[in-house]
């Protein structure tokens, strides 16, 4: 027994003679010895879980955490590469140098292997409302912060959050200025913004006309950026106000995902969407996105209903591991009421006292449909690890069968002589871009080069010239006591016995645009590219003809010149000056050629963002000139399309737009913009409109605030509320106002939501417009002497429920 505890107290001196040692010799090697701490990201800003670390030389290696983090401990001092690899994006390298006794700390961005392959959606809850980088479709290989101007982009989290479902239903409630007009109501989405119309853009490429393109449906909708400004440089024609790129779901090469979404509203909404993600293969080479929506919608105007699907499929292959070739079709279509039934008029002002249930709609007149197909070929190769080339092909068809309607007078006392007319539309656009981003130095200077073509044309054709009074003078419409019995002189009966192509060209209803461009631009970054100077130049020529007017050919050089400067890694300060051009359609009353609009840009700004780049804040102050714009001729009858040439107008004012996540849950969207757009110069012959009249079509003032808070623990874990706020004061109307005209009242919309998820299930409940309030917009028109406004909704709500898998 005694040899037994004599045993064990050897042992046990041995041991801890031993442990002296380990420890003394352990104390001894970290003399030696370094700590590497890293940070991994993707390119749009969320950690990149998963991620795999190595160094391959020690043969060490860590996963990054859900905070987006690894480190290496007790690491001989020296000179290391650390790499950093993650499927579906591009494998990172980084030399460190590892000192003795410090911890040695390192930040690493993970690009996607193919942009154009969208947001790959890393799951994370921070920062849901914030992006730290565009879509590759802008072309910009530079962080927003870094980029000489505002651009603001709108997460798919605050889309979902605020239950918007179409592109026309509260998006722009996420940027600071941008305000939708009434016209037309769902068909398609008309933005103003820095005092003029921007034109839509989609996946990059230019899809605007007259009256298009079909409002998108936000079930294929990844999200939307909003460039402020002239983007020729980097797209095709813009105006030098800006514009809207709706970036689509592309496959994430995350293996499968799923998700089935049921939303029931107010005033028979029923709507269901699907979207499917996934590979086909094991190895992840050909990759799948299928974004399905079937929706039936009423209105709370009297016999109104939007009924709507989409089919959205995209399929990537990659082709080897530089090279990937995406192809992408949707299909809208939608079979909607009368797209003039939506106002209400009145001789007497805005007639707040009419009942906004009211429509212009009969139930007997016959639907509009609408099938609207795009194509996306995209091709993008990494040609090294500093440059790559995208090309990308597009082409759109549209295709529209109904009618619209405006009165043919309007009585006293509330009462309308109701008209309908055909409208019966095609337009066929096709694209093709090629462009090259890559990176280079000279010396101690850096260069970010881009340089590119594009070419497209766009073909539009509409029969207008059948219209059909449904009332007369002793039968007219009564606002305030409607009747939808059969009307005194019947239903519409049009003649589609010739293709619509055919009529447009008898009645000389035809747009047509060719263009092509050619740009350049180096960013040249010095002090450690702490400073960048941009340079850049675009060659566009155009060609045009509408409305059976000769073709009228152009073209510019258009230049630009942008400065910015990081204060520190969180602060940039830039400046800009740009120019713009842009064709333009119609017809001038004394026949006439249509000169292009050209625009100057000059905008100063700063970028920041706070408490770790949880959330950020831009503030910009810029003025804008516009020469040869084309307005609508404020002495057009009913039925003409005459427009005039303004002159000169000056747009200018001072944006704010902050974002991201304040505290753990609590999200936030703030904004602000002061507009002020007046006449500077008017041409000669135009009487209508004077020197120092306002533009129609904004705002003075306008705000908005959504914020969302969600319960991160605790027995509420995944409950949360959210509440938003719109206003606008100091409104312009929708077209030329007039001595005396009874001014738009100011706007305030509140909205509110409580929502809750818990593993694979969302639910989420919205009100909108909680204060029930008379919210309208609308203008007056000169040459009937009357008003005209649309209303939105009372009051009303929506429940979705959704489920992952």
């Amino acid at each position: 027994m005694q040899r037994i505890k004599d045993g064990l107290l050897l042992k046990m001196m041995l041991l801890f003679v031993a442990c002296v040692h380990l420890t003394t010799f352990a104390k001894a090697d970290e003399k030696n010895t370094g700590v590497l701490k890293g940070t991994v990201s993707t390119d749009n800003n969320k950690a990149a879980v998963g991620a795999v670390a190595q160094i391959k030389v020690l043969k060490k290696t860590a996963l990054v955490d859900n905070d987006g983090v690894f480190s290496f401990n007790s690491i001989p001092v020296g000179n290391y590469t650390v790499q950093v690899s993650l499927t579906g994006f591009q494998t990172v390298s980084k030399n460190v140098v590892i000192e003795n006794g410090k911890t040695t700390t390192v930040d690493i961005t993970l690009n996607i292997a193919n942009n154009n392959l969208g947001e790959f959606v890393i799951s994370d809850s921070k920062n849901r409302y914030k992006r730290n980088k565009v879509s590759n479709s802008l072309r910009l290989n530079t962080p927003l912060k870094e980029i000489p101007q505002n651009i603001q982009v709108i997460s798919g989290a605050a889309l979902a959050d605020q239950q918007v479902i179409s592109m026309s239903d509260g998006v722009l409630r996420n940027v600071s200025g941008a305000s939708r007009l009434e016209h037309w109501g769902d068909m398609y989405t008309r933005v103003n913004m820095r005092g003029s119309r921007i034109p839509a853009f989609r996946n990059g490429v230019n899809i605007s006309s007259s009256w298009g393109p079909l409002t998108e449906d936000m079930s294929f909708v990844d999200h939307i950026e909003v460039v402020k400004g002239p983007a020729g440089f980097m797209l095709a024609n813009g105006d030098p106000a800006g514009l809207y790129n709706v970036v689509t779901k592309k496959p994430t090469g995350e293996g499968f995902n799923g998700e089935v979404g049921f939303t029931l509203g107010s005033f028979d909404l029923y709507r269901t969407t699907l979207d499917l993600d996934g590979n086909f293969d094991k190895s992840g080479k050909v990759m799948y996105r299928l974004n399905l929506m079937g929706q039936t919608k009423g209105s709370f105007r009297m016999n109104e209903y939007n009924d709507r699907y989409s089919i959205a499929p995209v399929v990537a292959f990659k082709l080897d591991d530089r090279t990937v070739l995406t192809l992408e079709y949707t299909l809208q279509h939608a079979k909607m009421s009368n797209v003039g039934s939506y106002y209400l008029f009145s001789k007497e002002g805005y007639g707040e006292d009419i009942d906004q249930s009211v429509s212009l709609m009969h139930a007997g007149i016959e639907p509009t449909v609408i099938d609207d197909h795009s194509v996306f070929v995209n091709l993008q190769h990494q040609i090294n690890d500093d440059w790559k080339v995208t090309a990308q092909a597009a082409y759109f068809s549209y295709q529209q069968q109904g009618s619209s309607m405006w009165p043919t007078a309007v009585l006293p006392n509330d009462r309308i002589i109701r008209n309908v007319s055909v409208w019966d539309a095609a337009a066929e656009m096709r694209s093709g871009q090629v462009y090259l981003n890559g990176n280079a130095k000279t010396g101690s200077i850096n260069h970010r080069v881009l340089a590119g073509i594009d070419v497209g044309t766009k073909e539009y054709w509409a029969d207008w010239g059948q219209v059909h009074d449904l009332d007369d003078s002793a039968t007219a419409f009564d606002l305030n006591d409607p009747s939808y019995a059969a009307p005194a002189n019947g239903f519409p009966d049009f003649d589609r016995t010739l293709p619509v192509k055919q009529r447009a060209g008898i009645t000389s209803t035809t747009i047509n645009q060719s263009y092509a461009g050619l740009y350049l631009q180096d960013e040249l970054g010095f002090f450690d590219n702490k400073l960048r100077l941009t340079l850049a130049g675009r060659f566009t020529y155009v060609s045009q003809a509408s409305y059976g007017g000769q073709a009228i050919e152009a073209n510019h050089i258009t230049p630009r010149v942008g400065l910015s400067y990081s204060i520190d890694k969180n602060t940039t300060v830039y400046a800009l000056y740009d120019q713009a051009f842009t064709p333009q359609s119609g017809v001038l009353r004394n026949g006439d050629g249509i000169k292009p609009l050209t625009g100057n840009n000059t905008e100063v700004g700063v970028k920041r963002d706070w408490f770790d780049g949880k959330w950020n804040s831009t503030v910009s102050v810029y003025r804008i000139t516009k020469n040869n714009e084309l307005t609508s001729d404020p002495m057009n009858a009913v039925g003409e399309q005459y427009s005039i040439v303004l002159g000169e107008k000056v747009a200018e004012g001072v944006e704010v737009d902050i974002k991201g996540q304040l505290a753990r849950g609590l999200d936030l969207v703030m904004n602000y913009a002061y507009t002020d757009s007046r006449v500077t110069e008017v041409a000669d012959g135009i009487t209508a409109i004077n020197v120092g009249d306002k533009i129609a079509g904004f705002a003075k003032h306008t705000a908005n605030a959504w914020i969302s808070y969600r319960v991160m623990n605790g027995a509420l874990k995944g409950a949360g509320i959210s509440l938003g706020a719109s206003y606008m004061a100091d409104r312009t109307t929708w077209t030329w106002g007039a001595p005396g005209q009874q001014p738009l009242p100011n706007y305030f919309r509140l909205d509110g939501g409580l929502f809750w998820q818990r593993g694979k299930v969302r639910l989420a409940a919205n009100v909108f417009n909680i204060l029930d309030d008379y919210l309208y917009s609308g203008s007056y028109y000169g040459y009937g002497d009357y008003y005209y406004w649309q209303a939105e909704a009372p009051i009303n709500g929506r429940f979705s429920i959704s489920y992952k898998f």
